[in-house]
């Protein structure tokens, strides 16, 4: 199969790649058991990547596009913020009709030092948010930040996109190796903090 490093197929929609770079070493992440996403390898040969670079490999696959794009591969998008801002508008100046999605572990503001959910309002339509735990014990022990205050970044996130009025859904992963969690708990948190909840169930293979 072909190897689209930045821009891959999953379940009919295409999935950008910017970054095998996260704040994040989740137990449960794909990542550490395999190379690649329905046969496209996701390990990128350079953390040097550009926004022609994606737009390159989104144009060559152009006649796969669905509804819905999603940035999301083997690192943390977010981490690219300047490329992703590009090349979301990008594709919603040539492709207005199609909605962009970003999966994040919530740690942008944190990096950046500032509130950047304000400069993607009108690029991203959706923030899928891994929350991933109903305390800090529970976020750390399955997401293994590299930071002290990641949860509550997470949540600060969470609320931010809220307020921005941009569509947030706070997901966790439920069922790792017969692990549960409070899903009630998890997602009255992410009631609280403006967002939609959605379950993830772990699946071995990650998709």
């Amino acid at each position: 199969m072909t190897d689209y490093n930045l821009v891959y197929l999953l379940d009919g929609k295409i999935y950008i790649n910017l970054t095998n770079s996260c704040t994040n070493d989740c137990i449960f992440c794909i990542r550490s058991i395999k190379d690649d996403v329905v046969g496209a390898n996701l390990f990128l040969n350079s953390e040097n990547v550009s926004a022609s670079d994606v737009i390159k490999q989104l144009e060559a696959m152009k006649d796969k596009l669905s509804d819905e794009i999603i940035f999301c591969g083997y690192g943390e998008p977010m981490l690219k913020l300047e490329v992703l801002k590009e090349v979301a508008k990008y594709i919603k100046d040539k492709y207005p009709h199609t909605k962009l999605r970003v999966n994040t572990n919530g740690h942008a503001n944190f990096v950046y030092k500032r509130n950047v959910v304000p400069e993607l309002k009108g690029l991203i339509d959706e923030f899928s948010v891994s929350l991933n735990g109903e305390n800090q014990k529970e976020y750390n022990e399955l997401s293994k930040p590299n930071f002290d205050s990641a949860y509550e970044e997470t949540k600060k996130f969470i609320k931010a996109c809220s307020d921005a009025d941009i569509k947030v859904t706070a997901t966790v992963v439920e069922g790792y190796k017969g692990r549960h969690l409070n899903l009630k708990k998890c997602e009255q948190i992410a009631n609280d903090l403006g967002a939609k909840f959605r379950v993830r169930e772990w699946i071995e293979n990650g998709y």
